[in-house]
């Protein structure tokens, strides 16, 4: 086991954070509310981020996405790069992938996921997909992330072994409909109604299950970077902050608090490598995948309450950067399921390898 990155994904992460500092200031960030910052994107994929994905690996992708959960960035990369990018390039026939990842790659055309991190008995969260023979889908999927900015969706339906077929829809096809709806952080999602709307089957038999793996991981690694932006907010503040003639970090409590987060968010970190090292590596990684996203849920809220709570009154004015990874932190816990949930099925998952 090897998590060091080699000099391709090094170089890609460097990149991201050299984009990322520039381009997604809390100024910016703040003017874009809900929306996707266009300038940001089109410098991200001007660059080949996106487009590398395939070359760098879910490890590579992974400290990419660290970077931008740093600065909570308002971009579509995470969706696109794990719901697109590598699943297309996975799983897509010869085809696909020749006309798919080039529009993919430059930004022209953006993908989402209809389904969080959940396992395959519950299926996509809050509504079910049916596919009809004729490969027309049909569901109601209440909140998808970034949709309002995507031309395909990934939409897990129907029954199958090990997990259902995906599907990839187009979201101007006809019996494809988008409303907008709000979530805890900015993420331009959506409530995606199907009505018997035309969609092209992507991999076979073991791609559903791939590929949330691969979602769970790649957005663990997105967790890993808030808590990390947020704890580094925490520490400027208490450092700089004084209190009785000495700085608030110099205060037993404070550091305790700080050390606290600094484990846990290091805990998502180390989990998530692995996971990420395992599935470039082709080796099983169910577990790993689901003990990352657990990390991260569990972990990640801790840490961004932390965060708010170190900068004491600054923590509760909604303006502060701050309070936009504490947003990003429970909406990263919500999508990948709350800590029981993620704990029964690593259980279920176990157990099902024990008897086997």
């Amino acid at each position: 086991m090897d998590f060091r990155p080699a000099e391709e994904q090094a170089a890609a992460a460097g990149l991201a954070a050299e984009i990322f500092r520039d381009l997604a200031t809390h100024q910016r960030l703040a003017a874009a509310g809900t929306a996707t910052d266009a300038e940001l994107w089109k410098a991200l994929t001007a660059a080949g981020l996106p487009a590398a994905v395939p070359d760098i690996g879910l490890l590579g992708l992974v400290l990419v996405l660290e970077e931008q959960g740093r600065t909570t960035a308002q971009v579509p990369l995470a969706a696109t790069c794990v719901y697109g990018i590598h699943a297309v390039a996975a799983h897509g026939s010869a085809e696909q992938r020749a006309r798919l990842l080039p529009a993919l790659g430059t930004g022209e055309a953006v993908a989402t996921g209809a389904f969080p991190a959940r396992g395959p008995a519950r299926g996509p969260v809050g509504g079910r997909v049916s596919a009809g023979p004729d490969g027309r889908l049909t569901g109601v999927l209440p909140v998808v992330p970034w949709l309002r900015d995507a031309t395909h969706v990934l939409v897990p339906a129907g029954a199958g072994t090990p997990g259902p077929a995906l599907w990839l829809v187009r979201t101007d096809t006809a019996g494809a409909a988008v409303e907008p709806v709000q979530t805890t952080a900015p993420w331009a999602a959506g409530r995606l109604t199907l009505t018997g709307a035309a969609a092209e089957p992507l991999g076979g038999p073991g791609a559903y299950d791939a590929v949330l793996a691969a979602a769970r991981t790649a957005f663990a690694g997105l967790q890993a970077g808030v808590c990390a932006g947020s704890l580094a907010r925490a520490v400027e503040h208490t450092c700089s902050r004084e209190q009785f003639g000495r700085p608030l970090s110099t205060n037993q409590g404070v550091m305790l608090r700080a050390a606290d987060a600094y484990m846990d968010t290091e805990a998502i970190r180390v989990t998530t490598y692995e996971a990420a090292w395992r599935l470039d590596a082709g080796l099983p990684a169910e577990e790993h995948a689901l003990t990352a996203a657990w990390w991260a849920s569990e972990a990640g809220k801790r840490v961004v309450h932390a965060g708010q709570h170190l900068h004491g009154g600054t923590g509760a004015d909604l303006d502060h950067p701050v309070h936009r990874h504490f947003l990003w932190g429970r909406q990263l816990d919500a999508y990948l399921g709350c800590g029981s949930e993620l704990l029964a099925e690593l259980g279920d998952v176990l157990a099902r390898k024990e008897r086997a």
